[in-house]
């Protein structure tokens, strides 16, 4: 036997990361090793969760890498784990579109066979939260809803008029609550989030939030309902997992607070299929290393660092320099943005970036983009060729504007919710863009890269 459990919740902002997080946190005070996981794209709740639980935490997502891929990437996240916690995404039906929940939480939730827990903002309503929490038992299909979790609370006499509601009409155990407490407001979500977790600023929240989860919520219960039985998985992404595979090529990848949005898997695919990535960061000062024969850059926040970016006129050197060489690159969001001649923040400073690609971008205060895409790949580009489709996902608060003197050419074309366009820049050995790909979608980008990388290794020698 073993423990997981989903977290869901009945909509977006019902408090389901700051429930998800504090869970976390308060057992593994207990003792406990906690395995988090996030249904879904989205990269800054793992940030989260790994921070509270010393564990990489491993996103889910059925839509983007398909039905076993994520058993098999599920179980390969909780080896060593006492239990699994996995995060929702939206609502819990809340998927790809709207007539299937095909990426939904509750998707994840049967591919897993795993029991969910249903989190329901109770501010304001009495017996009516009943009413909801039987709505998502009739409509879902075959859904293991075990549990219930209230948050918003006015008092605990409120909390207890909704309980004895729920467990009328629902037949569930409602688990606990939370109160409503402006001190247990989950700090800002995005800008600046990895920065603050790494200097230790959100540990008093992570602490208030385990003294909160552990007055009010069963958490002894909670580990009850965990128990299910293991499932099984293919090695559909990694079958020569009992393999040693020999490291042929060095893909140099960019991590720090302003670059670190990288799915594991990505990073696992490369090293099954031969390549082993060093680390280096551009923030402080380290260029390139001499031994790369790949280039990878993922997104993050470059805007919350652009002056000390534009500062470090060595590392942008450096970079050109290999691009120059013709070193593979793949430069995705927040290392697309690295890339153009310079980002332009809210009251119009422009910092100086590293001036591969013509154009520039520039911040906004609202979303750009947000969503899922297909991916098309378009001849001349070195990583993902015409014909070749794969899947990913778009999030940014900055627009490109190409400087109109130079022709560019686009990395490849993408289809989202409001239609198809062309996406990013390409050269012959650079592919870059807003979209963020999920190597498990077409795992043929990996070796596709890696052959790249000897290519040029055989050059350079």
């Amino acid at each position: 036997m073993e423990r997981r459990i989903v977290i869901a919740g009945t909509g977006s902002g019902v408090g389901k990361t700051t429930l998800t997080i504090g869970i976390m946190a308060a057992l593994q005070k207990r003792g406990l090793a906690v395995q988090g996981f996030k249904c879904g794209p989205d990269y800054i709740d793992p940030t989260y969760h790994t921070a509270v639980t010393g564990r990489a935490s491993r996103n889910l997502d059925s839509w983007m890498v398909g039905r076993e891929a994520v058993k098999e990437i599920y179980n390969r996240g909780r080896k060593g784990a006492d239990i699994s916690i996995i995060e929702g995404v939206m609502g819990m039906f809340d998927g790809k579109n709207p007539l299937t929940d095909e990426g939904s939480t509750a998707d994840i939730g049967r591919i897993l066979g795993a029991p969910v827990v249903l989190v329901v903002q109770i501010a304001s309503m009495a017996r009516s939260a009943a009413a909801i929490v039987k709505g998502f038992q009739q409509f879902g299909q075959g859904d293991n809803i075990v549990g219930v979790i209230a948050n918003r609370a006015g008092s605990e006499g409120h909390y207890k008029m909704v309980k004895q509601a729920i467990e009328q009409e629902c037949g569930i155990p409602v688990l606990g609550y939370l109160p409503r407490d402006a001190d247990i407001e989950l700090p800002e979500r995005h800008l600046g989030l990895v920065p603050s977790i790494e200097r230790g600023e959100l540990t008093p929240f992570f602490d208030l939030l385990v003294e909160k989860v552990t007055t009010h919520i069963d958490l002894d219960r909670l580990l009850e309902i965990a128990v299910c039985q293991p499932i099984e998985s293919q090695q559909v992404l990694f079958p020569n997992v009992d393999v040693v595979q020999e490291k042929r090529v060095k893909i140099a990848v960019a991590k720090d607070e302003a670059f670190h949005f990288y799915y594991p898997e990505n990073l696992e695919l490369l090293g099954a299929g031969g390549a082993e990535c060093v680390y280096f960061s551009p923030l402080a000062g380290e260029g390139v290393p001499p031994e790369a024969d790949g280039l990878y850059i993922g997104g993050g926040f470059p805007e919350e660092f652009a002056e000390r970016l534009a500062a470090e006129e060595g590392v942008k050197a450096s970079i050109r320099m290999r691009i120059a060489e013709g070193i593979p690159t793949l430069a995705e969001c927040g290392g697309f943005m690295y890339l153009t001649e310079h980002i332009v923040d809210t009251t119009e400073n422009h910092y100086p970036m590293v001036g591969i690609i013509p154009g520039k971008v520039t911040m906004q205060s609202k979303l750009a983009a947000l969503g899922y895409r297909e991916v098309s790949g378009i001849d001349g580009n070195f990583l993902l060729t015409a014909g070749k489709q794969a899947k990913g996902h778009e999030f940014h608060y900055s627009t490109f504007q190409q400087n109109e003197s130079i022709d560019i050419q686009p990395a490849f074309q993408t289809k989202g919710r409001l239609g198809t366009k062309a996406e990013g820049f390409r050269s012959s050995n650079v592919v870059a863009g807003y979209t963020h790909l999920h190597f498990a979608s077409y795992p043929e980008i990996v070796f596709t890269w890696i052959a790249a990388c000897e290519q040029y290794q055989q050059r350079r020698q």
